[in-house]
Protein backbone atom coordinates (compact mmCIF):
# COMPACT_ATOMS: atom_id res chain seq x y z
CA UNK A 1 0.00 0.00 0.00
CA UNK A 2 1.22 3.50 -0.89
CA UNK A 3 0.19 6.32 1.45
CA UNK A 4 0.46 9.88 0.09
CA UNK A 5 -0.73 11.33 3.35
CA UNK A 6 -0.37 13.86 6.09
CA UNK A 7 -2.12 15.01 9.26
CA UNK A 8 -4.87 12.72 10.62
CA UNK A 9 -7.60 11.27 8.38
CA UNK A 10 -5.54 9.27 5.86
CA UNK A 11 -2.85 8.26 8.40
CA UNK A 12 -5.57 6.88 10.68
CA UNK A 13 -6.97 4.73 7.88
CA UNK A 14 -3.58 3.38 6.82
CA UNK A 15 -2.42 2.77 10.40
CA UNK A 16 -5.40 0.54 11.02
CA UNK A 17 -4.57 -1.33 7.83
CA UNK A 18 -0.95 -1.64 8.98
CA UNK A 19 -2.18 -3.11 12.27
CA UNK A 20 -3.95 -5.78 10.20
CA UNK A 21 -0.66 -6.65 8.51
CA UNK A 22 -0.64 -4.44 5.42
CA UNK A 23 2.70 -3.15 4.23
CA UNK A 24 2.26 0.64 4.21
CA UNK A 25 4.83 2.77 2.39
CA UNK A 26 4.38 6.31 3.68
CA UNK A 27 5.75 8.92 1.27
CA UNK A 28 7.12 11.99 3.07
CA UNK A 29 8.69 15.24 1.95
CA UNK A 30 12.52 15.19 2.15
CA UNK A 31 13.85 16.82 5.30
CA UNK A 32 10.38 17.79 6.56
CA UNK A 33 8.06 14.80 6.39
CA UNK A 34 4.42 14.70 7.35
CA UNK A 35 3.72 18.10 8.93
CA UNK A 36 2.01 16.30 11.82
CA UNK A 37 5.52 15.40 12.99
CA UNK A 38 5.79 19.00 14.18
CA UNK A 39 2.46 19.43 15.94
CA UNK A 40 3.90 19.03 19.45
CA UNK A 41 6.78 17.40 21.35
CA UNK A 42 4.78 15.54 23.99
CA UNK A 43 5.87 11.92 23.46
CA UNK A 44 9.60 11.62 24.15
CA UNK A 45 10.06 14.81 22.16
CA UNK A 46 7.80 13.61 19.33
CA UNK A 47 4.34 14.67 18.23
CA UNK A 48 1.46 12.86 19.91
CA UNK A 49 -0.55 12.82 16.68
CA UNK A 50 2.28 11.30 14.67
CA UNK A 51 3.10 8.62 17.24
CA UNK A 52 -0.57 7.67 17.48
CA UNK A 53 -1.21 7.47 13.74
CA UNK A 54 1.93 6.11 12.10
CA UNK A 55 3.10 2.94 13.78
CA UNK A 56 3.91 -0.01 11.56
CA UNK A 57 4.65 2.07 8.45
CA UNK A 58 7.74 2.45 6.26
CA UNK A 59 8.80 6.09 5.93
CA UNK A 60 10.41 7.04 2.62
CA UNK A 61 11.52 10.52 1.62
CA UNK A 62 10.65 11.30 -1.98
CA UNK A 63 10.56 14.62 -3.82
CA UNK A 64 7.49 14.21 -6.03
CA UNK A 65 8.69 17.07 -8.25
CA UNK A 66 11.92 15.20 -8.96
CA UNK A 67 11.77 13.05 -12.10
CA UNK A 68 13.85 10.19 -10.66
CA UNK A 69 11.86 10.10 -7.43
CA UNK A 70 8.62 10.15 -9.40
CA UNK A 71 9.84 7.21 -11.47
CA UNK A 72 10.71 5.33 -8.28
CA UNK A 73 7.26 6.03 -6.84
CA UNK A 74 5.68 4.78 -10.06
CA UNK A 75 7.56 1.52 -9.64
CA UNK A 76 6.25 1.17 -6.10
CA UNK A 77 2.68 2.00 -7.12
CA UNK A 78 2.87 -0.56 -9.93
CA UNK A 79 3.29 -3.28 -7.30
CA UNK A 80 0.83 -1.91 -4.76
CA UNK A 81 -2.69 -3.11 -4.08
CA UNK A 82 -3.91 0.19 -2.65
CA UNK A 83 -3.13 3.91 -2.90
CA UNK A 84 -4.51 6.23 -0.23
CA UNK A 85 -4.04 9.98 -0.57
CA UNK A 86 -5.20 13.17 1.13
CA UNK A 87 -3.04 15.76 -0.60
CA UNK A 88 -4.41 19.20 -1.44
CA UNK A 89 -7.19 19.24 -4.06
CA UNK A 90 -5.71 18.85 -7.53
CA UNK A 91 -2.27 17.72 -6.36
CA UNK A 92 -2.49 14.07 -7.41
CA UNK A 93 -3.87 15.06 -10.81
CA UNK A 94 -0.88 17.35 -11.41
CA UNK A 95 1.45 14.53 -10.36
CA UNK A 96 -0.29 11.87 -12.46
CA UNK A 97 -1.16 9.92 -9.33
CA UNK A 98 -4.91 10.28 -9.55
CA UNK A 99 -7.23 7.30 -9.77
CA UNK A 100 -8.07 7.79 -13.44
CA UNK A 101 -4.41 7.78 -14.49
CA UNK A 102 -3.23 4.94 -12.26
CA UNK A 103 -6.22 2.66 -12.83
CA UNK A 104 -6.05 3.12 -16.59
CA UNK A 105 -2.78 1.23 -16.32
CA UNK A 106 -3.85 -1.10 -13.52
CA UNK A 107 -7.64 -1.53 -13.29
CA UNK A 108 -7.24 -3.83 -10.28
CA UNK A 109 -5.81 -1.02 -8.13
CA UNK A 110 -7.85 0.28 -5.18
CA UNK A 111 -7.42 4.06 -5.09
CA UNK A 112 -8.85 6.02 -2.16
CA UNK A 113 -8.86 9.81 -2.05
CA UNK A 114 -9.75 11.87 1.01
CA UNK A 115 -10.78 15.50 0.78
CA UNK A 116 -12.57 18.16 2.75
CA UNK A 117 -15.71 18.61 0.70
CA UNK A 118 -15.60 16.14 -2.20
CA UNK A 119 -14.19 16.15 -5.73
CA UNK A 120 -16.77 18.52 -7.23
CA UNK A 121 -19.23 21.23 -6.26
CA UNK A 122 -18.53 24.81 -5.15
CA UNK A 123 -16.41 23.73 -2.15
CA UNK A 124 -14.21 21.24 -4.03
CA UNK A 125 -11.07 23.40 -3.87
CA UNK A 126 -11.71 24.77 -0.39
CA UNK A 127 -9.13 24.02 2.30
CA UNK A 128 -10.55 21.92 5.11
CA UNK A 129 -9.35 21.28 8.66
CA UNK A 130 -11.15 19.42 11.41
CA UNK A 131 -12.51 22.42 13.32
CA UNK A 132 -13.61 24.16 10.12
CA UNK A 133 -15.64 21.14 9.00
CA UNK A 134 -17.10 20.89 12.50
CA UNK A 135 -18.40 24.39 11.77
CA UNK A 136 -19.68 23.65 8.27
CA UNK A 137 -21.43 20.42 9.31
CA UNK A 138 -23.36 21.95 12.19
CA UNK A 139 -21.43 19.89 14.75
CA UNK A 140 -20.23 23.00 16.57
CA UNK A 141 -23.81 24.24 16.85
CA UNK A 142 -24.87 21.16 18.84
CA UNK A 143 -21.80 20.88 21.10
CA UNK A 144 -21.21 22.71 24.36
CA UNK A 145 -23.40 24.48 26.90
CA UNK A 146 -26.47 26.51 25.97
CA UNK A 147 -24.55 29.78 26.26
CA UNK A 148 -21.77 29.07 23.75
CA UNK A 149 -20.88 26.42 21.15
CA UNK A 150 -17.73 24.37 21.69
CA UNK A 151 -15.51 22.25 19.50
CA UNK A 152 -15.31 18.54 20.15
CA UNK A 153 -12.15 17.90 22.15
CA UNK A 154 -10.68 15.37 19.70
CA UNK A 155 -10.23 15.45 15.91
CA UNK A 156 -13.64 13.89 15.45
CA UNK A 157 -14.11 14.83 11.78
CA UNK A 158 -10.70 13.48 10.80
CA UNK A 159 -11.35 10.30 12.79
CA UNK A 160 -14.75 9.74 11.18
CA UNK A 161 -13.23 10.30 7.74
CA UNK A 162 -10.32 7.96 8.38
CA UNK A 163 -12.59 5.20 9.58
CA UNK A 164 -14.80 5.43 6.49
CA UNK A 165 -11.70 5.35 4.30
CA UNK A 166 -10.47 2.29 6.22
CA UNK A 167 -13.76 0.42 5.88
CA UNK A 168 -14.09 1.49 2.25
CA UNK A 169 -10.66 0.11 1.36
CA UNK A 170 -11.46 -3.18 3.10
CA UNK A 171 -14.78 -3.42 1.24
CA UNK A 172 -13.01 -2.70 -2.06
CA UNK A 173 -10.41 -5.38 -1.41
CA UNK A 174 -13.13 -7.90 -0.57
CA UNK A 175 -14.94 -7.05 -3.80
CA UNK A 176 -11.69 -7.36 -5.76
CA UNK A 177 -11.05 -10.79 -4.25
CA UNK A 178 -14.45 -11.88 -5.59
CA UNK A 179 -14.55 -10.09 -8.94
CA UNK A 180 -11.01 -9.01 -9.79
CA UNK A 181 -12.14 -5.40 -10.09
CA UNK A 182 -10.34 -2.55 -8.36
CA UNK A 183 -12.10 0.57 -7.13
CA UNK A 184 -11.99 4.34 -7.10
CA UNK A 185 -13.09 5.61 -3.69
CA UNK A 186 -13.59 9.14 -2.43
CA UNK A 187 -14.31 10.03 1.19
CA UNK A 188 -14.96 13.64 2.12
CA UNK A 189 -14.76 15.01 5.63
CA UNK A 190 -18.13 16.73 5.26
CA UNK A 191 -19.79 13.50 4.10
CA UNK A 192 -18.22 11.49 6.92
CA UNK A 193 -19.23 13.76 9.78
CA UNK A 194 -22.51 14.47 7.98
CA UNK A 195 -23.47 10.83 8.53
CA UNK A 196 -22.78 11.26 12.25
CA UNK A 197 -24.82 14.48 12.33
CA UNK A 198 -28.07 13.00 11.01
CA UNK A 199 -29.79 12.38 14.36
CA UNK A 200 -29.58 15.99 15.60
CA UNK A 201 -30.37 17.17 12.07
CA UNK A 202 -33.52 15.04 11.91
CA UNK A 203 -34.44 16.15 15.43
CA UNK A 204 -34.28 19.83 14.56
CA UNK A 205 -35.48 19.80 10.94
CA UNK A 206 -38.42 17.44 11.36
CA UNK A 207 -39.06 18.48 14.94
CA UNK A 208 -39.58 22.05 13.82
CA UNK A 209 -37.26 23.75 16.32
CA UNK A 210 -33.52 24.41 16.58
CA UNK A 211 -31.33 21.89 18.39
CA UNK A 212 -30.69 23.03 21.96
CA UNK A 213 -27.16 22.56 23.33
CA UNK A 214 -27.20 20.86 26.73
CA UNK A 215 -23.54 20.60 27.69
CA UNK A 216 -22.75 17.17 29.09
CA UNK A 217 -26.44 16.26 29.34
CA UNK A 218 -28.30 14.51 26.52
CA UNK A 219 -30.54 16.64 24.34
CA UNK A 220 -33.18 13.98 23.68
CA UNK A 221 -32.91 11.44 26.54
CA UNK A 222 -33.46 12.16 30.25
CA UNK A 223 -32.10 11.70 32.78
CA UNK A 224 -28.76 11.22 31.03
CA UNK A 225 -25.67 13.13 32.12
CA UNK A 226 -23.84 14.53 35.17
CA UNK A 227 -25.30 14.85 38.64
CA UNK A 228 -23.68 16.29 41.73
CA UNK A 229 -23.18 14.19 44.88
CA UNK A 230 -21.81 15.05 48.31
CA UNK A 231 -18.19 14.86 47.12
CA UNK A 232 -18.15 14.89 43.33
CA UNK A 233 -20.06 14.21 40.15
CA UNK A 234 -21.43 10.97 38.75
CA UNK A 235 -22.90 10.32 35.33
CA UNK A 236 -25.93 8.13 34.77
CA UNK A 237 -28.11 7.21 31.83
CA UNK A 238 -31.75 6.10 31.82
CA UNK A 239 -32.74 4.62 28.46
CA UNK A 240 -36.33 3.54 29.07
CA UNK A 241 -39.41 4.22 31.16
CA UNK A 242 -38.78 0.94 32.97
CA UNK A 243 -35.32 2.15 34.03
CA UNK A 244 -36.83 5.43 35.18
CA UNK A 245 -39.15 3.50 37.46
CA UNK A 246 -36.23 1.48 38.85
CA UNK A 247 -34.20 4.64 39.48
CA UNK A 248 -37.06 6.30 41.34
CA UNK A 249 -37.95 3.30 43.50
CA UNK A 250 -34.60 1.62 44.16
CA UNK A 251 -32.05 4.46 44.10
CA UNK A 252 -33.83 7.73 44.80
CA UNK A 253 -36.45 6.31 47.16
CA UNK A 254 -39.08 8.48 45.45
CA UNK A 255 -41.62 6.04 43.91
CA UNK A 256 -44.26 8.77 43.57
CA UNK A 257 -42.39 10.19 40.57
CA UNK A 258 -42.73 6.99 38.50
CA UNK A 259 -46.19 7.90 37.22
CA UNK A 260 -45.86 11.67 37.51
CA UNK A 261 -47.13 13.07 34.19
CA UNK A 262 -44.07 15.30 33.92
CA UNK A 263 -41.67 12.35 34.08
CA UNK A 264 -43.44 9.10 33.15
CA UNK A 265 -42.34 9.14 29.47
CA UNK A 266 -39.04 10.20 27.97
CA UNK A 267 -40.30 13.12 25.80
CA UNK A 268 -41.84 14.69 28.90
CA UNK A 269 -38.72 14.00 30.95
CA UNK A 270 -36.65 15.87 28.37
CA UNK A 271 -39.01 18.83 28.64
CA UNK A 272 -38.58 18.82 32.43
CA UNK A 273 -34.85 18.13 32.65
CA UNK A 274 -34.22 20.96 35.12
CA UNK A 275 -36.78 19.57 37.56
CA UNK A 276 -35.39 16.04 37.23
CA UNK A 277 -31.88 17.29 37.88
CA UNK A 278 -33.04 19.10 41.02
CA UNK A 279 -34.84 15.96 42.21
CA UNK A 280 -31.88 13.65 41.65
CA UNK A 281 -29.27 15.99 43.10
CA UNK A 282 -31.41 16.54 46.19
CA UNK A 283 -31.42 12.78 46.74
CA UNK A 284 -27.66 12.56 46.14
CA UNK A 285 -26.71 15.64 48.17
CA UNK A 286 -25.67 13.79 51.36
CA UNK A 287 -24.29 10.67 49.66
CA UNK A 288 -20.68 10.31 48.47
CA UNK A 289 -20.06 9.49 44.82
CA UNK A 290 -18.81 5.96 45.52
CA UNK A 291 -21.99 5.14 47.43
CA UNK A 292 -24.16 6.54 44.63
CA UNK A 293 -22.28 4.58 41.98
CA UNK A 294 -22.67 1.39 44.01
CA UNK A 295 -26.41 1.96 44.35
CA UNK A 296 -26.78 2.63 40.63
CA UNK A 297 -24.80 -0.48 39.75
CA UNK A 298 -26.87 -2.60 42.14
CA UNK A 299 -30.09 -1.33 40.54
CA UNK A 300 -28.83 -1.95 37.01
CA UNK A 301 -28.71 1.74 36.08
CA UNK A 302 -25.85 2.58 33.70
CA UNK A 303 -23.37 4.94 35.30
CA UNK A 304 -19.81 6.24 35.09
CA UNK A 305 -17.29 8.43 36.86
CA UNK A 306 -15.63 11.37 35.13
CA UNK A 307 -11.99 10.51 34.45
CA UNK A 308 -9.09 12.58 33.19
CA UNK A 309 -6.96 11.44 30.26
CA UNK A 310 -4.27 10.41 32.74
CA UNK A 311 -6.79 8.28 34.63
CA UNK A 312 -7.95 6.72 31.36
CA UNK A 313 -4.33 5.78 30.62
CA UNK A 314 -4.46 3.60 33.74
CA UNK A 315 -8.09 2.50 33.48
CA UNK A 316 -8.59 -0.68 35.51
CA UNK A 317 -10.71 -2.31 32.80
CA UNK A 318 -8.02 -1.86 30.15
CA UNK A 319 -5.34 -3.08 32.55
CA UNK A 320 -7.36 -6.15 33.57
CA UNK A 321 -7.98 -7.13 29.93
CA UNK A 322 -4.35 -6.65 28.89
CA UNK A 323 -5.24 -4.11 26.20
CA UNK A 324 -1.85 -2.33 26.17
CA UNK A 325 1.25 -3.14 24.14
CA UNK A 326 4.66 -1.47 23.92
CA UNK A 327 5.47 0.12 20.57
CA UNK A 328 8.88 1.43 19.59
CA UNK A 329 9.52 4.99 18.42
CA UNK A 330 12.79 6.65 17.41
CA UNK A 331 13.01 8.19 20.90
CA UNK A 332 11.84 5.28 23.06
CA UNK A 333 8.92 2.94 23.63
CA UNK A 334 5.34 4.05 24.27
CA UNK A 335 2.24 2.21 25.43
CA UNK A 336 -0.36 1.75 22.70
CA UNK A 337 -3.85 0.32 22.81
CA UNK A 338 -4.66 -2.77 20.82
CA UNK A 339 -6.99 -2.00 17.89
CA UNK A 340 -10.66 -2.11 18.93
CA UNK A 341 -11.49 -5.02 16.59
CA UNK A 342 -9.43 -7.85 18.03
CA UNK A 343 -9.07 -11.28 16.43
CA UNK A 344 -9.29 -14.22 18.81
CA UNK A 345 -6.54 -16.21 17.11
CA UNK A 346 -3.92 -13.63 16.10
CA UNK A 347 -2.48 -10.43 17.55
CA UNK A 348 -2.45 -7.13 15.73
CA UNK A 349 0.92 -6.34 14.13
CA UNK A 350 1.46 -2.94 15.82
CA UNK A 351 4.90 -2.17 14.39
CA UNK A 352 7.22 0.65 15.39
CA UNK A 353 6.76 4.33 14.60
CA UNK A 354 9.29 5.20 11.86
CA UNK A 355 11.88 7.95 11.87
CA UNK A 356 11.69 10.25 8.87
CA UNK A 357 13.17 8.45 5.88
CA UNK A 358 14.09 5.35 7.86
CA UNK A 359 13.22 3.07 4.94
CA UNK A 360 14.29 5.23 1.99
CA UNK A 361 17.53 3.39 1.23
CA UNK A 362 15.90 -0.03 1.49
CA UNK A 363 13.07 1.03 -0.80
CA UNK A 364 15.48 2.39 -3.41
CA UNK A 365 17.38 -0.88 -3.34
CA UNK A 366 14.24 -2.99 -3.57
CA UNK A 367 12.75 -1.03 -6.45
CA UNK A 368 15.82 -0.70 -8.60
CA UNK A 369 18.04 2.13 -7.43
CA UNK A 370 20.77 0.39 -5.42
CA UNK A 371 23.41 2.99 -6.23
CA UNK A 372 21.51 6.08 -5.27
CA UNK A 373 22.42 7.57 -1.90
CA UNK A 374 19.87 7.87 0.84
CA UNK A 375 18.59 11.39 1.34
Amino acid sequence: MVALEHAVAAPLATRHLADLGARVVKVERPGVGDFARGYDRSVHGQASYFVWLNRGKESVELDLKDEADRALLTSVVDRADVVVQNLLPGAVERLGLDAETLRARRPELVHCSISGYGPDGPYAAKKAYDLLVQCESGLLSVTGPAEEPAKVGISVVDIATGMYAYSGVLAALLRRARTGDGATLHVSMLDAIGEWMMQPTYLSVYGGHPFVRTGARHASIAPYGPFATADGTVFLGVQSDREWAVLCRDVLGEPQFVEDERFARNPERVQHQAEIRELIERCFADRPAEQVLAALESAGIACARLRSTEEFFHHPQLEARGRWRDVGTPNGAVRALLPPASFSDVDAVMGDVPALGAHTAALRSEFGEPGRARR
